[in-house]
């Protein structure tokens, strides 16, 4: 049969029957969505159980920290109520609650945390704060690590009301060009791009922050699916290059995931 002519009309209702049932999977996650969410962009997602357990595995294998103890961290932040729950109570109170969800669904930036955790970082700078989700999470790990702050920068002055609280009290809030301010912010133990997603600019953060790096400093990328950027500048400084990718639980975004480029000794 697989010899013959009549072997594609003869599969063809099988594989409907495969397309048919993801397009159905994805257009019951996207009616869902539209009916529970108010977002209407930077998204918010869960990631399902087997995607927590290979992100554990990556940040292992980029921190050089035994994956047990990774694993511990990203259980941490799953069952930090407090932070749940400031999460909820500011988004409630603010100015975009009418676009913005009120739960707490982290996705990559799990692994933003249990990187900062493992590392204990001095400074994490963050470009691309936004809603503040990211800066919130990264400023839990600098409480918990008992030392750190982070740097979180955004052109739009509106940018970061989720943080504040306990959490603004290990964030610094800047607003302006990233490419610019990048020079300004000292030194560097930890750096993520999650800005303007244009190649020219990823590359012109990247070069802005390198003086400033820890020769240890992993450098991260929100999009690195979508970039050659951090893989590129990865290349030509001599540091390997990773990419986790995200696969949501509850959404019908793809999601994005972490590019991050390190130092080759944890290879």
């Amino acid at each position: 049969m697989a010899r013959s002519r009549i072997a594609p009309a003869a599969a063809f209702p099988m594989r409907l029957v495969q397309v048919s049932q993801f397009n159905y999977r994805n257009l019951r996650l996207s009616v869902r969505w539209l009916l529970r969410s108010r977002e209407s962009t930077n998204y918010t997602y869960n990631l399902t159980p087997l995607n927590h357990e290979h992100l554990a595995w990556f940040i292992s294998s980029v921190s050089g920290r035994p994956v047990t103890e990774i694993r511990g961290y990203i259980e941490e932040i799953k069952t930090d109520t407090e932070l749940h729950e400031h999460i909820r109570r500011a988004t409630e109170r603010s100015a975009r609650r009418g676009i913005a969800d009120t739960e707490f669904r982290p996705g990559r930036r799990i692994g933003w945390y249990a990187l900062a955790r493992a590392l204990r970082p001095h400074h994490v700078v963050e470009t691309g704060t936004d809603k503040g989700l990211g800066a919130c999470i990264l400023a839990a790990a600098m409480l918990r690590n008992g030392v750190g702050r982070v740097t979180t920068i955004d052109v739009n002055p509106d940018s970061g009301y989720l943080v504040s609280g306990s959490y603004a009290s290990a964030v610094d809030h800047l607003i302006g060009d990233s490419a610019n301010l990048l020079g300004q912010v000292g030194p560097v133990g930890m750096f993520i791009h999650d800005s303007l997603h244009t190649y020219e600019h990823e590359m012109a953060e990247f070069r802005a922050v390198a003086p400033h790096l820890s020769p240890d400093g992993p450098v991260l990328s929100d999009h690195a699916r979508w970039s050659g950027a951090l893989s590129d500048w990865a290349q030509s400084t001599g540091r390997q290059f990773l990419f986790f990718c995200e696969e949501p639980s509850d959404i019908w975004h793809p999601g994005n995931g972490i590019g991050v480029a390190f130092p080759a000794r944890h290879a």
